[in-house]
């Protein structure tokens, strides 16, 4: 049977082991018309080896990827892609929201808001007129691990944009005006979370999970936090923010090796060599089983549910990624959506997925569903945890599963922005120079004597933390 193939190869970098975004200027019209597509064609029938090992009909990738140091010492991953006169870059920065101290929780959110609100001799009018006349795009967010910048620039525009993406990394102005309309963003966020059951879920679960550890607390801050915030508590957050031992670098696009190099440099000329600070230790995990119910009046309850889960680097981690499809992360096709929605009626959806955290990782599920009905819901999920556990899967479930999940992973490359996400995720997770060759053969060499395995080992269905928030009856 013939297989599918990318036509197009891939020149790369090293790797090594290891909010909401906030945009700069609208993308200029010649800027939005273009995006990165991988050309998919059918190809001769697989020779014997690694890309026969994937399996007759699935997905198969070819791609060469090479390490490159820019001429400053920076070392990043590159894809030379020159179809499409596009450039894009990304970085990953570990760190993130947990090195806010308690007081000033939310500090590194808007700091990262804040940094396409003006910057050296431009104020956020100036900076955004001179990124729309570049026509270049910048993104800047932060997470409980890591904050994240990210920029799209025209080709012939690459080095300019990069250099406008410097000062707003280095010399933000951190104007009055600006901070108090990003304070009052944030300010206003906060307040809906209040009344959002969702949001009150995900903060009581992280909070009854991690105590005092800065894991628990909420990215955003809260209102008292992000009120007392300083000027000075946000230069000193920059400072904190970025530092290029803790950096994951991508360039991919129109560009090659050498001016990528130069492009680097351009923007994180500035950037601080070493962190100041250091991370924050793992947090001791609370795994008490127990169900905490916030009270909030809404006729339909939220409720999250989750245990210890893997590390990224464990090596069961895609064994229980196709694991967890079958149970709770296929969407329609899981166990979870059948026995809760599809047998009985119970909930909309439902779902689970894997949350590698750093020191901390999770697995997780979460359903909404009306107060009198979330006893049950909760006693079938309980079910499916146990009973994965003690059976595994069948031969079908893990034939459909591996059809899904090697097929859809050509979807991950269908434009430059996941591109290098994908290849800053590599870097950080330590996948190897070569993972995107063999994941998908590694996929379909999973057995279900492997998710038998590890289900008996992972899963704990009486072990579950459980918060629920709404009036849910039943429990």
């Amino acid at each position: 049977m013939p297989m599918i193939s990318l036509t197009r190869r891939f020149a790369g970098a090293r790797l090594r082991p290891s909010m909401s975004a906030s945009m700069s200027a609208s993308m200029g019209a010649p800027l939005a018309a273009l995006s990165l597509a991988l050309i998919i064609v059918l190809a001769a029938p697989a020779p014997a080896g690694a890309e026969a090992e994937a399996g007759a009909g699935n997905t198969a990738f070819s791609l060469d990827v090479t390490e490159q140091t820019s001429p400053n010492g920076i070392t990043f991953w590159h894809v030379e892609a020159p179809e499409i006169p596009i450039v894009d870059l990304q970085a990953r920065f570990d760190g993130g929201a947990r090195l806010d101290t308690a007081e000033k929780a939310g500090a590194m959110r808007l700091v990262m808001g804040l940094l396409d609100e003006g910057a050296g001799d431009r104020d956020a009018i100036a900076f955004a007129d001179e990124a729309l006349a570049l026509n270049a795009r910048f993104g800047f967010s932060t997470g409980r691990e890591a904050v994240r910048v990210s920029a799209r620039m025209l080709a012939d525009r690459a080095q300019a944009s990069a250099a406008l993406l410097n000062e707003a990394l280095t010399q933000p102005r951190f104007d009055a005006d600006a901070i108090e309309r990003v304070r009052t963003q944030a300010l206003a966020g906060i307040a809906a979370g209040e009344t959002d059951p969702r949001t009150q879920a995900r903060l009581a679960f992280y909070a009854g999970l991690f105590g005092e550890h800065p894991y628990a607390r909420p990215v955003s801050g809260t209102a008292e936090s992000v009120a007392a915030i300083t000027r000075e508590d946000l230069v000193a957050a920059h400072g904190r923010a970025m530092a290029l031992d803790r950096a994951y670098v991508a360039v991919v696009g129109a560009i090659d090796a050498e001016a990528a190099g130069l492009l680097v440099d351009t923007a994180f000329a500035g950037i601080a060599e070493e962190a100041s600070v250091a991370l924050p230790a793992p947090p001791e995990m609370s795994t008490a089983a127990g169900i905490q119910i916030v009270d909030l009046d809404i006729p339909q309850s939220v409720l999250i549910w989750g245990q210890e889960g893997l590390e990224r680097s464990d090596p069961d981690f895609l064994i229980a990624s196709v694991m967890n499809y079958i149970l709770g992360g296929g969407g329609f096709s899981s166990r979870l959506m059948t026995e809760v929605r599809e047998k009985r009626g119970l909930a909309y959806g439902v779902s689970s997925s894997l949350s590698p955290l750093d020191g901390a990782p999770l697995y997780v599920g979460s359903v909404q569903t009306a107060n009198e009905r979330i006893g049950e819901s909760l006693e079938v999920i309980r079910q499916e945890w146990q009973r994965m556990a003690k059976e595994g899967v069948s031969e079908a479930e893990l034939a459909a599963a591996q059809r899904y999940l090697t097929g859809a992973f050509a979807l991950r490359f269908d434009s430059n922005a996941k591109i290098t996400g994908y290849l800053v995720a590599a870097q950080r997770y330590d996948l190897g120079l070569d993972y995107i060759d063999r994941r998908n053969g590694l996929m379909m060499a999973v057995t279900t004597e492997d998710i038998a395995r590890l289900a008996a080992r992972l899963l704990r269905p009486d072990a579950l933390s459980i918060v629920v928030v709404g009036k849910p009856a039943g429990l």
